[in-house]
């Protein structure tokens, strides 16, 4: 027997297959390609909030536009497009020169060079390089004139003619062995690499005949250091390579940030249309939507761990390639349009006034708490797309095989996590409730930051993402089906557009910007354990509240009228009388029994 295939649900299944597919190669890579591009995560953190406010600016003005005109189609497809090439364009983003690393000049009975830093792996990953190699480096050092002149003369032992330095400047031309690495641990936690420069004197007696050892005790200056060895210099670069002021007076910064910003508002655009466009096609069926959606998680975890290899397998040890991925986020794009010019969509309802429909929603008790909990999911939404590769990335710099283990997160959290929670998310919501689905959602987010702040090696992080499920796929499914429910006719795209802006633009762009500045000032880890502290605050509020407003419900209708009829004027109290149906039949009554709160 043949299964029964609904033909029309087809090119929406394939358009969140190939859209996942397509963003999934790089849009999880942008905030690490940031980082290696020089930009520290104050920097990265900014722009994610500025992403976050435009893509709320985005959503309810094309939904607006959408409904108003009823372009949804044309709108959509033209804002894939968009995505596909703006993406594509970041592959272009010009390289911004980056200083040379700054070392310490140190002088005792021998010179040596230091470099310090909290990164333990740096001595493992040079020595595993150069594998006994001898560089020949210059040093450009900043020394007072007549403390060269001394220490040139008396401890160099160079010719006394080339000891003349009229400049605070000097340069020194020295062989280091890159074998010959000396580790000293410090107490602030940061390791210091110690490489021999310059020998004492052959003529040891002749030299302690001199002052140099006794003044040389105080001899420590800092020095530019040119091995002409990119990998070297990349190991040993400050980070962020650019500081937080200079980043904007860069014109790469402008071209990779204005790049971001219109694939940004493409992905917007396309998120919100493409939701109201599948609950449009699906209509009294609205609990299948999650079976929808499911599609894009197999998109998202087959390419993100695809793109992954590929990214590790092309690079170089100095730095990651992404070119592979982004043609590949073309090509997939392109596809989607294809898969998009099929989809059969008719707007059945037109608001007369959409705006002012949708302004009736912040006047219910029960609509400002979901638009709430929306924002708060946004603050731990951003941290988690921004700063968990960051934070993997911060745990092991040894590891070469990073962007693979990156690829097998997302995979976890697509395969494991989100697909069967979309597949079973219309059964779990008529069995607990929307309601009780945002406390677990949030329950779940503080779950997952207490058990990254604890992660010490980064292939632990796998079996945590496995809550993705709960914090990512249960959560949309019951954004997107909540948001449906309550909008009025014919406000369809514009409630998807508005509650994708709150979560968002507000939710996001918070959650960005706070997460920038707390990984920039306390480490990833503490950030972590803060917003996971955070979370379960947020869960035991939002039970307690909910409870109490169920409890005051239930007080005020009791003996005034049946469960039956309640739920019958909870409904008509949506405004919404052609959606009464499918309200009945897709919430659960713990849902219904706040409906007219």
């Amino acid at each position: 027997m043949r299964p029964n295939i609904n033909k029309d649900l087809l090119p929406i299944k394939a358009h969140y297959f190939l859209f996942n597919a397509g963003t999934a190669p790089v849009v999880p890579f942008m905030p690490t390609l940031a980082k290696q591009l020089g930009y520290s995560s104050i920097v990265v953190g900014t722009m994610y909030t500025i992403l976050a406010v435009i893509g709320m600016l985005t959503k309810p003005l094309v939904g607006f536009l959408s409904d108003r005109y009823q372009r949804h189609r044309m709108l959509f497809i033209s804002c894939e497009i968009l995505t596909g090439l703006a993406f594509f364009l970041i592959t272009f983003t010009p390289g911004v020169q980056k200083p040379l690393p700054i070392v310490e000049l140190h002088h005792e009975s021998t010179t040596t060079v230091r470099y310090c830093s909290s990164d333990n792996c740096i001595s493992t990953n040079l020595k595993n390089h150069f594998q006994n190699q001898t560089l020949t480096c210059k040093l450009h050092c900043q020394i007072e004139p007549f403390i060269w002149n001394d220490m040139c003369k008396e401890c160099f032992q160079i010719k006394p003619e080339n000891c003349n330095r009229s400049s605070e400047y000097v340069d020194l031309i020295r062989d280091i062995n890159m074998n010959d690495i000396v580790m000293d641990q410090l107490t602030d936690g940061k390791t210091c690499m110690i490489f021999t420069v310059i020998q004492p004197a052959d003529d040891l007696e002749a030299l302690e005949s001199t002052d140099c050892l006794d003044n040389s005790t105080y001899f420590n200056t800092t020095c530019e250091l040119n091995c002409n060895n990119e990998y070297l210099h990349s190991q040993l670069a400050e980070s962020p390579v650019i500081s937080n002021s200079d980043a904007v007076s860069l014109y790469q910064f402008w071209w990779f940030f204005g790049m971001l910003t219109i694939s940004w508002i493409g992905m917007a655009a396309v998120v919100s249309i493409g939701d109201a466009i599948c609950f449009a096609i699906l209509g009294e069926r609205g609990h299948l939507y999650g079976k929808q959606r499911l599609y894009g998680s197999v998109g998202w975890g087959i390419f993100s761990i695809l793109a992954g290899i590929l990214v590790d397998s092309m690079s170089t040890d100095t730095e990651k390639d992404y070119t592979a991925v982004f043609w590949m986020t073309a090509i997939i794009m392109a596809l989607d349009v294809l898969a998009s010019i099929k989809l059969k969509h008719t707007q059945t309802h037109l608001s007369p006034n959409i705006l002012k429909d949708v302004g009736q929603m912040f006047l219910s008790m029960r609509c400002v708490i979901f638009f709430i909990w929306c924002v708060f999911i946004g603050l731990g939404t951003a941290l988690i797309w921004n700063f968990l590769f960051w934070h993997l990335e911060n745990l092991s710099s040894c590891q070469d095989s990073m962007k693979t283990l990156q690829g097998f997160v997302m995979a976890i959290q697509c395969f494991c996590g989100e697909l069967p929670f979309f597949f079973s998310s219309g059964w779990i919501l008529k069995k607990i409730g929307h309601i009780n689905a945002m406390s677990l959602v949030l329950f779940g987010f503080g779950v997952r930051f207490i058990l990254y702040s604890m992660l010490q090696d980064p292939w632990y992080v796998l079996p945590i993402e496995l809550l993705n499920g709960v914090t990512f796929g249960l959560f949309y499914a019951t954004m997107a089906s909540y948001a449906s429910i309550v909008a009025p006719p014919g406000t369809e795209t514009t409630m998807q557009g508005l509650v994708g802006a709150i979560f968002e633009g507000i939710g996001v762009s918070t959650g960005s910007f706070v997460g920038g500045l707390l990984f920039d000032s306390v480490g990833g880890g503490h950030t972590f354990e803060i917003f996971g502290v955070s979370f379960f605050i947020a869960f035991i509020v939002h039970f307690c509240i909910q409870k109490y407003l169920q409890r005051h419900q239930s007080a005020d209708t009791d003996g005034k009228q049946s469960s039956e009829q309640n739920s019958k004027d909870s409904i008509n109290h949506i405004n919404n009388p052609n959606s009464a149906t499918r309200l009945t039949k897709d919430i659960a009554p713990t849902d219904t029994a706040l409906l007219n709160i």
